[in-house]
């Protein structure tokens, strides 16, 4: 029997993934003529727009037959822009193959790529490309590679015998052992030390001449090992769109047991996720469709290992789990930046409504409108992204949007921990929800726990409790912004045994969480891009002297004869515009790539705060205010009254 793989493609954008898909597929014998992603007829060049510009945007399949390897590739995007859709396929990896150009060091957005494989554990593989072109020096790239990320980065150019034994064998003390005993390794051993991610096998070629294929071919089917699945249903969704006749696609990986056709929306969702249960609303699989460039083959029946789209779900979105998968946290990579839809003489309503579909196939958007303003937002990686929305809304619905300067998108969290009191108790209805806000580190996200006994609030209470603090985006009160970097410990809470239902739980927690934010002492946080510069040596002052003015960090400058690089970090705010700057004084000569390196601390808060002009107690859909009930009627309670009504005594110090 096959042994049946996902292997993703991941790399800088014009590293050459989708060229090397395409020579992958040819030398598998797949496709008879090889296009090129110059020529716009690359098999997986399958979108009007990636065509017209050259680059990935979607992920999208292939599936190949090597000898008895059989390998659906997943070919996902390299600008960074487009890089949620990327992070979302990584739940659904068996193995990647992470391609570099052979005339660049391990680029910035290369070494973000690095780390978030090694944060989902994926086994990888290198292939250097384009070792053909002038300038090429895979030797030194390789070696860049062995300093900066694992001394596991060794080469395996003629096979899987062809790398050094005894560079082997150092990686793990078992493989010492073997090896000083038998004097080799054993297949079983490599195809281990891959998939513990020590040993990260290399190769080297040039995907467009043909180079290097049949090697990392053979690597993957003699460095590999056919994954394990539960034998209880399970499923990852990572990926939703539309087809030309406007079906709704899901696209999935079954992750465990089988999948038929038919099945009913309820059926996929475990028994555990109540909450998320669709009445019979989320429809049904009509179709499930083995995707292999642009066109499919129709199933009855996934099984698990296999990527499929199928249609007839109205309900399932990016990230989600079905079954006994779990859903996906928040995303490593999240946009910073937010703009709003200038449009002259046209629905907002039908906007909105286009832009609201873009959004069910790319959650991240995180499109709105806010009254206040009659303005539609969204949020967006970068510059590139939001020119294909542009055409996207010009091409699919006739629309022609412009767009605002983008802003800023800020984080939130707290310097000390505090606690939080939700009370709300209008007429036949009561709730009190005690919470503990502390802050964690930077990057940590958001976590949850309870230290409530059940004999103080029962058990089915404190889970309603639980799904309420993670079912929505909860906003600080200094901005606005989506709070960050926070562990929120349920401590204690009451319910009436007639009055209360789920939602007064749910009121109930969300004005602790923003009565607790009102007392603390906030910190704003702002976005940093991880740079590279490259650039005349002539210009090294001027680029090291404005990024010291940006208050960013610098490595030190690399690079030969006449143009250097430098890498760094800095605030998005300095940042966004700054590739204009350097076009001008290096003549259109330098160039800058960006990738998102998280949030730190604001350096100009009060600033920003004030700039703002957020008012949190005028904020009436996150109220930090209580509800209590006297005299048959309910009445508002102001947050920093809360303490002297609860029912409940603080448990600040418990």
């Amino acid at each position: 029997m096959a042994k049946r793989l996902v292997v993703g493609l991941l790399a800088h954008v014009d590293a050459g993934k989708t060229t090397l898909s395409e020579a992958m597929l040819y030398r598998a014998g797949n496709i008879r003529r090889l296009g090129r992603v110059d020529h716009g007829d690359a098999f997986l060049d399958t979108d009007e727009t990636e065509r017209r510009r050259g680059i990935t945007i979607m992920v999208k399949p292939a599936r190949l037959r090597y000898r008895d390897l059989d390998l659906t590739i997943l070919d996902t995007p390299g600008h960074v822009d487009f890089a949620a859709g990327m992070e979302r396929a990584l739940s659904v990896l068996d193995y990647v193959i992470l391609v570099m150009d052979a005339r660049m060091g391990p680029e910035g957005y290369t070494d973000t790529l690095w780390r978030l494989l090694d944060a989902h554990g994926i086994p990888t593989f290198l292939f250097v490309n384009k070792t053909d072109a002038p300038g090429a020096d895979p030797g030194v790239l390789l070696e860049a590679c062995r300093q900066h990320w694992s001394p596991g980065c060794l080469e395996f150019g003629d096979g899987p015998e062809a790398a050094d034994p005894e560079d082997l064998a150092l990686l793990d003390e078992g493989a010492m052992d073997e090896y000083l005993e038998a004097g080799y390794l054993s297949k079983q051993t490599l195809k281990s030390l891959v998939a513990r991610r020590l040993l990260f096998p290399a190769f080297r070629g040039s995907a467009l001449h043909l180079e290097g294929i049949d090697a990392l071919l053979d690597g993957l089917e003699t460095l590999t090992r056919t994954p394990k699945y539960n034998e209880q249903f399970g499923a990852r969704v990572y990926r939703v769109s539309h087809d030309r006749s406007h079906s709704r696609l899901t696209w999935l990986k079954v992750t465990g047991g089988n999948l038929p056709v038919k099945t009913p929306m309820d059926d996929l969702l475990d028994y555990q996720k109540t909450e998320g249960k669709t009445d019979g609303n989320g429809g049904r699989i009509d179709q499930l469709r083995l995707y292999s460039g642009d066109g499919y083959l129709l199933t009855n029946m996934a099984h698990a290992g296999d990527i499929v789209a199928a249609t007839g779900l109205e309900m399932t979105y990016p990230g989600e789990g079905l079954g006994v998968e779990p859903d996906l946290g928040r995303p490593a990579l999240e946009p910073v930046l937010t703009y709003a839809v200038r449009s002259q003489n046209q629905n907002l309503h039908r906007i909105l409504e286009a832009l609201k579909l873009l959004q069910d196939e790319e959650p991240m958007l995180h499109v709105s409108w806010v009254p206040q303003l009659q303005q539609i937002q969204l949020q967006i990686m970068g510059p590139v992204e939001l020119e294909v929305i542009r055409e996207e809304l010009r091409r699919r619905f006739g629309l022609e949007v412009d767009f605002n300067q983008g802003e800023i998108l800020y984080r939130e969290t707290i310097q000390a921990p505090v606690e939080g009191v939700g009370h709300f108790e209008p007429l036949r209805h009561y709730a009190e929800v005690h919470l503990l806000l502390e802050p964690t580190e930077l990057g940590s996200g958001l976590s949850f726990a309870s230290s409530c006994s059940r004999d103080r609030l029962d058990g089915n209470w404190q889970r309603l409790i639980m799904t309420h603090l993670q079912e929505k985006e909860h906003l600080g009160v200094l901005t606005g912004s989506p709070i960050t970097d926070m562990r929120i410990t349920l401590l204690d809470g009451r319910a009436h045994l007639k009055h209360t239902d789920g939602g007064d739980f749910r009121q109930a927690t969300y004005r602790a969480i923003r009565q607790g934010l009102m007392k603390a002492r906030s910190l704003l946080l702002e976005p940093w891009y991880r740079f590279r510069l490259s650039l005349p040596r002539e210009s090294l002052g001027h680029a090291m002297s404005d990024i010291a003015g940006m208050g960013g960090q610098l490595g030190s400058p690399h690079g030969s004869h006449d143009i250097v690089d430098l890498e760094g970090r800095a605030p998005v705010s300095y940042m966004r515009d700054y590739a204009i700057r350097l076009s001008a004084y290096t003549h259109g000569q330098g160039h800058l790539s960006c990738s998102v390196d998280g949030y730190r601390p604001c350096h100009d808060q009060d600033a920003v705060v004030a700039d703002i002009g957020y008012d949190p107690e005028a904020d009436l859909d996150n109220t930090p205010d209580s509800v209590f009930c006297a005299h048959g009627a309910g009445y508002t309670v102001k947050w920093n009254c809360v303490e002297d009504f609860m029912h409940l005594p603080s448990m600040a110090g418990h």
